[in-house]
């Protein structure tokens, strides 16, 4: 093993930070050795979709049928594989991705569906289930590293604000979230400018120079250690020193560097979209270079941003369509070039479908019973879909698997068994996932 292991590799770089180096000067050598050890850990990025995104417009597709709709299907990179037309960049990918038609679950509401995709449990009974961001960044990262093992870009966590917490797991487990401030806003940015993500309560307050903070800090520091030993450090508040010396070591980190997107040549960040979304996969690539174990990057918010399509879905599943397409495909593209694809594993889902058939107002209702969750790159045999809906798209055909089955695929794909088990405080034990590994996708 190098001598040069990633931690001391952040220390040395916040030194040369301080001392006034950029970070574009960072020494080739210790820049290739973060990259390989991101290289030998495993990622995995989720691809959240506010609202609950139409199946029948984008990954399956019923062309010759009513509720088929307007959009036309093409073909993918993968034989016999179909997307959506607004779909082109992701179609050049579709070596890479495997479609799950076939999935069906049992909440319709957008709260206690949100919370039931996320988490793999109904919102009910005296245990906070954690997140699967929680759940799986606790074992693919490590603790001793400086930085979260979990963050969250541009979160809308107001359907449901439990459903994107650690839970039970504690704060030492929850995101870092980027962007969550304009989280009631809409989804997208203005042509002319970049999205402005930046991370939530990062920066120190502008009034106060280096000298008064490093004093706050030192106090800070004094009267934590004198709680924590007039307590006998219990757990709790350990926990909760944890996350507060994680934050501090991450902002005199050069590693916090990932989330600034400004080090990208334009035409890089254009590539991906100048929204929210395309941006925070640009991000996403970042950190995933970082060694960062869990991201996940959301799409949509309220209004014509949002996945809810009762009105008009046509023109926003199409204009939403555009920037998934081309966030996600620049996303595996970057991650394919630098040779991360292998060992990141990405998931598309939101918290429920859409009716296949199409309302009076030109809209498709909420609709868990038959539709569509999507997997790419690590751990995954692309090129395929597994399952299938009726010609109608109402009912699973075949294949029917149900949340538990897909967050068991995602586990496993990561190299995590499902059955891995969490400890609630009163000693019950949890799975990450309670249900069964979806084993034609696997690779």
């Amino acid at each position: 093993m190098s001598r040069f292991n990633r931690r001391r590799f952040l220390a040395r770089s916040s030194m040369l930070t301080a001392l006034g180096w950029s970070a574009s000067g960072w020494f080739p050598a210790l820049a290739e050795q973060v990259a390989a050890q991101a290289r030998e850990r495993r990622h995995c990025i989720l691809l959240w979709m506010n609202g609950g995104p139409s199946q029948t417009d984008t990954f399956d597709m019923k062309p010759g049928h009513a509720n088929g709709g307007e959009f036309k299907e093409i073909e993918t990179s993968a034989p016999g594989l179909r997307f959506s037309e607004h779909l082109p960049g992701l179609a050049k990918h579709g070596q890479n991705i495997a479609v799950v038609r076939s999935l069906s679950t049992k909440e319709g509401d957008h709260g206690r569906g949100t919370y039931l995709m996320r988490t793999g449990h109904q919102p009910r009974g005296p245990v906070p289930y954690p997140a699967i961001g929680s759940s799986l960044s606790k074992q693919l990262g490590s603790p001793t590293d400086s930085f979260p093992n979990y963050v969250s870009i541009a979160p809308f966590q107001a359907v449901s604000p439990e459903a994107f917490g650690p839970g039970f797991l504690g704060p030492q487990f929850a995101p870092l979230t980027v962007a969550s401030y304009n989280r009631f806003r809409a989804g997208r940015q203005d042509d002319a400018d970049f999205a402005d993500l930046r991370v939530d309560d990062l920066q120190a307050p502008k009034d106060l120079d280096a000298g008064a903070i490093r004093a706050r800090l030192d106090l800070w520091e004094a009267l934590q250690a004198d709680f924590l030993d007039s307590k006998g450090r219990p757990p709790a508040p350990i926990a909760q020193h944890t996350v507060y010396q994680r934050a501090l070591q991450m902002m005199n980190s050069a590693a916090s560097r990932a989330f600034d997107l400004s080090e990208e040549d334009a035409s890089v960040r254009d590539s991906y979209g100048r929204g929210q979304f395309g941006q925070g996969c640009l991000m996403a690539r970042r950190l995933v270079e970082q060694g960062i174990a869990f991201v996940e990057v959301s799409l949509g918010s309220l209004g014509a941003s949002s996945w809810d399509t009762h009105q008009g879905n046509f023109p926003t599943v199409k204009t939403l369509s555009g920037e998934l397409d081309k966030g996600w495909s620049m996303l595996m593209t970057d991650l394919k070039q630098r040779g991360l694809l292998e060992t990141t594993t990405i998931l598309w889902m939101g918290e429920f479908g859409r009716t296949p058939n199409i309302n009076p107002s030109a809209g498709r209702d909420h609709y868990p019973a038959a539709w569509s969750c999507v997997f790419a790159g690590g751990g995954i045999r692309g090129g395929q879909a597994f399952g299938k809906t009726s010609d109608d798209g109402m009912t699973v055909a075949d294949g029917k698997v149900d949340v538990g089955d897909v967050l068991a695929t995602l586990a496993q794909a990561l190299g995590v068994p499902a059955d891995t088990e969490n400890i609630t405080p009163l000693g019950r034990p949890i799975k990450i996932a309670e249900g069964k590994p979806i084993q034609g996708i696997l690779a």
